[in-house]
């Protein structure tokens, strides 16, 4: 406990009896009778041969019990293990390579760290690293082609995270980064560790092909990146149906799904080829295992057919519908009689356009607004 507060009293002996109060603070101060802690207590770690010099091998770990004063910053110094001075250790903890390795030269290293606080005395804690040298990688890294669909209602896009691309490599110890090609930094980032894609804000519409590439530190292999943007009109939501499905998540749907339904739907509900499907949004059912899927039709020559239009094409088609995916109901925009008994009543849409929803599989993400739907009893 590193401090009290007391409340004191002073009541005298009148009548009737005055007193008054004051308030007491105690501070405890610290004294430095903790050693710093390593976590874990030892530790392993393997570098690959040929890496280049001040590559990272391992960053340790220190925490004291002390108070701040008398903790951090710790000072790291290799006892014994490095007299051949291979190894350098920098004052946040990270050790680092300081020659080039050789697995025929020596396959293994065994270093004596300690970490001294900064109280008075200083005190001292000691941990043993075992260093393993390998064989330099030989697989090259694999990568799963990525396609990504954004919707945005207009010109209202606030950026975010997209999708994640996934690689592998067969080389055990290999760890993978991932960049991007610089002229397209302007208006797209992928996370260097984890291969997430995070695009900024205010993407105009239409296509946009990504220069990645993921690297093991000896190869490096190209990956196709594809990015779909579609911006929507608000007049779009007036005109829009929902088709519920049943017992299937965002990420099922978009994985398994999506692209099949979307073939059925267009020969299903499109009056000409030229015709434009568009998928608004797809999103949860609250409580449920239920999914939305909010979609509209554009005609060629400019409008949106009307969801009643959109409704009976619908469930004329619907067995070849189910042949993709099973459908809890179709609800059109008006009124899905779901919330008045006597089935009359007024519905609205609106869309977050702020509030984006990313559902992403190692093949697809899909990126849309989520939407909310209003419903008011005329009765």
């Amino acid at each position: 406990i590193s401090g009290y507060s007391l409340v004191v009293q002073a009541r005298d002996s009148g009548t009737p009896p005055l007193s008054s109060s004051v308030t007491v603070n105690v501070d405890i101060s610290d004294v430095n009778d903790n050693s710093p802690v390593f976590t874990p207590a030892n530790y392993t770690a393997v570098i690959q041969e040929n890496k280049p010099v001040g590559t990272s091998i391992l960053q340790l770990v220190v925490t004291d019990k002390d108070s701040f004063h008398n903790g951090p910053p710790f000072t790291f110094t290799i006892l014994t293990g490095n007299e051949e001075e291979e190894f350098t250790l920098d004052p946040h903890g990270v050790l680092r390579s300081a020659v080039i390795f050789k697995h025929m030269v020596s396959t293994e290293y065994v270093l004596c760290v300690q970490a001294k606080d900064s109280g008075r005395p200083q005190q001292v804690s000691h941990t043993y690293v075992q260093v393993r040298v390998i064989e330099e990688s030989i697989h090259k890294p694999t990568a799963i082609p990525l396609e990504i669909f954004i919707v945005t209602m207009e010109d209202d896009f606030p950026g975010g995270v997209i999708g994640k691309i996934h690689a592998t490599d067969q080389d055990v110890y290999d760890v993978l980064t991932y960049t991007l090609k610089s002229e397209q930094k302007s208006l797209f980032k992928v996370n260097s560790q984890d291969g997430k894609i995070i695009a900024l804000g205010g993407l105009d519409n239409g296509k946009y092909v990504l220069n990645v590439s993921v690297s093991d530190g000896r190869f490096q292999v190209p990956i196709d990146v594809v990015v779909h943007v579609e911006q929507l009109l608000q007049e779009m939501l007036h005109s829009t149906v929902t088709i519920r499905f049943e017992n299937v998540s965002p990420e099922d749907f978009v994985g398994l799904h999506m692209h099949g339904l979307r073939r059925t739907l267009r020969n299903a509900v499109l009056s000409q080829k030229q015709d434009s499907l568009h998928i608004i949004s797809i999103q949860p059912v609250a409580g449920s295992s239920q999914l939305d899927m909010l979609f509209a039709v554009q005609m060629h020559g400019g409008g949106f057919y009307k969801p009643a239009y959109l409704i009976q094409k619908l469930s004329n088609a619907r067995r070849h519908l189910e042949n993709v995916i099973r459908i809890s109901a179709i609800l059109e925009k008006n009124c899905s009689g779901l919330d008045c008994q006597e089935q009359h009543c007024e519905q609205s849409l609106s869309v977050d356009s702020h509030s984006l929803m990313t559902y992403s599989t190692a093949r697809i993400s899909f990126v849309c607004p989520r939407f909310y739907r209003n419903v008011r009893c005329m009765c």
